[in-house]
């Protein structure tokens, strides 16, 4: 029996690249700092009014070409993110109905920088029951709304004035800031032909104990309202992220999850092509590629180019690494990601 494998892919980055140096006008910081701290050279920035659904049309849209087929053939559509046009509905169904999908079902999930190891168990379950053959799987973020700064137009003009408050308030958000990057990636997923070839097997897990190393207090439903101008005024509408205790986490859970996953389907950790991770952070992706002992070429990276773009991250580099004819068949990959809850997870795949 085969998994599901990726027959098409596609991405969406809105707007110019933004420079650290660009960053540096609105907090204090430098291009030296955030390299050395991140890896992150540049990103791209949702404008104002233009939400998740609005990227992962573009993304989709260029899966679906990739694939060579039309939305007729899509049978499901999993939306991951963690920045959504609303609280609710989800932005699923918003897709699903920008791309003409007439009734196709739309299921939202919100595993956050985790979402495709658990959104990629999910589509083969779908598939292996009959559910659906072709499952559209978008992840996208729009974390410009969560930035502590308001003077947009300081990132493109060094000749606007940012007041000492505004400044003082964005560089206490830096650590933060300076991680996060908008845009969208897409993938369609079938069934492999070949026996023993497409998704081999996932190993998910949470732990409700870390949710509060990366959370955001606002807009929760614990309030009555659930938003609040004082909750503005406190910048609780930001991510809270114990940085520490993240990096700890991912270099000490991951590596171990990755070498259970491949124990379990008799996988020797040399038998891997690429380790496709999730883009949170150069220094974390690099302690966990050195705590598996797989060389560095074997990792690829493009967090340089866009930053953190959480549920998007694998999804775009997995086009690129396509498109680039990095990726091929019969290659066999893992994917491994840890985000907010704190979930984090692995996957394997024969191309």
């Amino acid at each position: 029996m085969a998994g599901i494998t990726i027959v098409g892919s596609g991405r969406y980055l809105p707007g110019p690249p933004v420079p650290n140096d660009a960053l540096a006008r609105v907090m204090d910081t430098s291009d030296a700092w955030i390299r050395q701290r991140t890896g992150i050279a540049t990103r791209h920035y949702a404008p104002d009014g233009v939400g998740v659904s609005d990227l992962a049309v573009h993304a989709a849209r260029a899966a679906l070409e990739d694939a060579g087929i039309d939305g007729a053939q899509v049978d499901y559509v999993i939306f991951a993110t963690m920045t959504p046009d609303y609280p609710f509905p989800g932005p699923g169904a918003l897709i699903a109905a920008r791309l003409g999908l007439d009734q196709v079902p739309a299921l939202d999930v919100r595993q956050q920088c985790c979402a495709i190891p658990y959104a990629l168990q999910v589509a083969d379950g779908l598939v292996a029951t009959g559910a659906a053959r072709t499952v559209l799987l978008v992840g996208a973020e729009a974390h410009a709304g969560f930035m502590p700064w308001t003077e947009w137009r300081a990132l493109e003009d060094p000749e606007v004035v940012v007041s000492t408050q505004a400044r003082e308030r964005a560089t206490r958000h830096r650590g933060l800031a300076v991680l996060f990057g908008d845009g969208a990636g897409a993938l369609v997923l079938r069934p492999h032909p070949k026996p023993g070839h497409g998704l081999i097997g996932v190993r998910v897990r949470s732990d409700g104990h870390g949710a509060h190393q990366l959370y955001v207090e606002a807009g929760g439903f614990r309030r009555r309202p659930y938003l609040q101008p004082w909750m503005l005024e406190e910048d609780l509408h930001v991510p809270r992220m114990e940085g520490r205790e993240l990096f700890r986490a991912a270099v000490t859970r991951l590596p171990a999850l990755v070498r259970e996953l491949c124990a379990a389907h008799d996988v020797a950790l040399e038998q891997i092509d690429w380790f496709i991770a999730h883009q949170a952070n150069d220094r974390i992706n690099a302690a966990v590629r050195e705590a598996l002992g797989v060389p560095e070429e074997r990792v690829p990276s493009n967090i340089a180019r866009y930053g953190n773009t959480s549920s998007a991250t694998i999804p775009i580099l997995v086009d690129e690494l396509r498109r680039d004819g990095v990726l091929r068949e019969d290659q066999l990959v893992c994917f491994l990601a840890l985000g907010a809850g704190l979930h984090w997870g692995a996957a394997l795949m024969r191309l």
